[in-house]
C-alpha cells in the first residue's frame, strides 16, 4: 500500500469512528433528528475520492481498510474480517489447528506476546512474554487485526512461521522461526517452602486447573503449610469459569466477578461457601503476563480482602466476543461484554494493580539464554515477594484491605 493510500485509509478509519459515535448519540437522542445525514457526508467523501484523488482508487480496498480501523479502534479484541479472512478464521477454529503456544493480544498498534506456554512451540523458539511481534512473515502486525494475527499464527502441526520480535533491552529485532505443535498444558506444580509457605503454580487456568489447584492446596495443608502463595505470573491461557472456580477455593462469600454489556444481561458470579476448601492465608503473585481468568482470581482475592496481590500490574484482558456474520460473507468479531472486579473495575480497561508492588528486574547478562534469564528474574521476584509474605498479617474475608507496599 502506498503512503498516500495509507493516509487515506487512516483518515477514513477516523471518519468511520466519528460517524459511528455521532450516529449512535443522535439515534439515542431521537430517531428522526437527522442522524442519517452522516451517511451523506460519507457519500460526499467517497465521491471526492473517486473524482479528486491523485490516482484511480480501489474503493473496496479503501472501505475494507476503514472497517478494519473502525473495529480496532473499539478495543484490541474486536476485528473486521473480509469474506476470505472469515473463511480462514472458521477453518482454523473448526479444525482446531495448533498455533505457537502463546497468548497474543494487540496494544499500541502491534501484536503483544502476553505470555508463552512453558515447553510450547514459542518458548522453544525463544519467544518471551512481553515481546512485540512486529511482523509475521513479511507482513507488519500493525496492518493486521487480532483475528488476522491469530489466523496467521495457526497452521498445521509441523509447519513453521517466521516472526520478527522486538524485545526490551535488545537494540535490533530478532527473527525467529516457530514450528507449530499441539499445545500440551503442563500440570500444576507445588512445593512446601521455608517458614511453612505452600507454593502453587498452575501455569494456565484451562479446564480442570481449579481441581488441580484444590488437590495441591490439600496436599500442602497435610504437609504443614501455614500460608499459601498462588503464582499466576505469565498465566494468561484458560477459561474464565476456571478463574471463578479457582477464586472460590479461597473465598467463602462475596462477589468473585460480574459480566455485563450493552445488550448482555448482567451475570454475577458469587462465591459458594460449599466450594471453599481452605482458610489459610493466601497471597497471589502476578505480572504483566497475568491475564484473563487469572486476573479474575487476583482481583477477587484482593478486593474481598482475602489476601494480598504482589508483583507487577497485570495485562488487562477480560472481554467476551461474539461473531456477527455479514451478508457479503465478511464478519465482525465484536466484544459484547466485559468482566468486572468485585469493586466494579473493568478488567479489560484497568487491569489489576497489586496492593504490594514487587517489580521484576531485567537481568544484566545479554548473552544469557532467554529461558535462563527469565528463570532468574522469576526466582528473584519470588524471593522478594516471600520476604514480604512472611511478615504480613493474616487476612480473612472480613479483614480490611492492607495498605499498599512497595518493595
Amino acid at each position: 500500500m502506498s503512503k498516500a493510500s495509507k493516509i487515506l485509509v487512516l483518515s477514513l478509519s477516523g471518519f468511520f469512528v466519528l460517524f459511528t459515535l455521532a450516529g449512535t448519540l443522535r439515534l439515542k437522542a431521537a430517531a428522526d433528528d437527522g442522524a442519517y445525514s452522516e451517511m451523506k457526508v460519507y457519500s460526499e467523501v467517497l465521491s471526492r475520492i473517486r473524482s479528486e484523488y491523485v490516482e484511480d482508487p480501489s474503493i473496496p480496498s479503501v472501505t475494507n481498510g476503514a472497517l478494519h480501523g473502525l473495529l480496532e479502534s473499539l478495543d484490541p479484541d474486536s476485528s473486521y474480517l473480509t469474506a476470505a479472512e472469515y473463511r480462514n478464521y472458521k477453518q482454523h477454529h473448526e479444525d482446531h489447528k495448533p498455533s505457537i503456544g502463546a497468548v497474543v493480544s494487540k496494544r499500541f498498534g502491534y501484536a503483544d506476546v502476553v505470555a508463552v506456554l512453558p515447553g510450547g512451540a514459542a518458548a522453544k523458539a525463544g519467544v518471551e512474554s512481553g515481546d512485540i511481534l512486529e511482523a509475521i512473515g513479511d507482513k507488519s502486525t500493525r496492518e493486521m487485526s487480532l483475528a488476522e494475527i491469530q489466523n496467521s499464527l495457526a497452521g498445521d502441526a509441523g509447519s513453521s512461521v517466521t516472526v520478527l520480535i522486538v524485545r526490551i533491552g535488545k537494540p535490533d529485532p530478532l527473527k525467529l522461526t516457530v514450528t507449530r505443535a499441539p499445545e500440551t498444558v503442563p500440570p500444576a506444580t507445588a512445593r512446601l517452602m521455608e517458614d511453612g509457605i505452600g507454593y502453587i503454580r498452575p501455569e494456565t487456568l484451562s479446564k480442570g486447573k481449579a481441581q488441580e489447584v484444590a488437590a495441591q492446596v490439600k496436599a500442602l495443608e497435610k504437609q504443614g503449610a501455614k500460608k499459601l502463595v498462588l503464582d499466576l505470573r505469565d498465566t494468561a491461557m484458560g477459561d474464565e469459569q476456571e478463574g471463578v472456580d479457582t477464586a472460590n477455593l479461597f473465598l467463602n462469600h462475596g462477589i468473585i466477578t460480574w459480566l455485563q454489556g450493552q445488550k448482555f444481561e448482567k451475570q454475577t458470579f458469587a462465591a459458594d461457601p460449599a466450594k471453599t476448601i481452605t482458610a489459610l492465608p493466601v497471597s497471589i503473585l502476578v505480572n504483566h503476563g497475568t491475564a484473563g481468568p487469572a486476573e479474575i482470581v487476583a482481583a477477587s482475592i484482593m478486593e474481598n480482602a482475602r489476601g494480598d496481590v504482589l508483583g507487577d500490574k497485570t495485562f488487562g484482558e477480560g472481554a467476551v466476543q461474539k461473531v456477527f456474520e455479514i451478508p457479503d460473507g465478511s464478519a465482525l468479531v465484536l466484544s459484547v461484554a466485559k468482566f468486572y472486579s468485585p469493586g466494579g473495575k473493568a478488567i479489560q480497561d484497568e487491569a489489576v494493580t497489586p496492593n504490594i508492588a514487587v517489580a521484576s528486574v531485567p537481568g544484566e547478562d545479554d548473552d544469557e539464554a532467554p529461558e535462563i534469564e527469565q528463570h532468574k528474574r522469576d526466582e528473584d521476584q519470588l524471593k522478594r515477594a516471600l520476604e514480604i509474605i512472611k511478615t504480613r498479617p493474616r487476612q480473612t474475608a472480613s479483614a480490611a484491605p492492607q495498605s499498599p507496599v512497595t518493595k
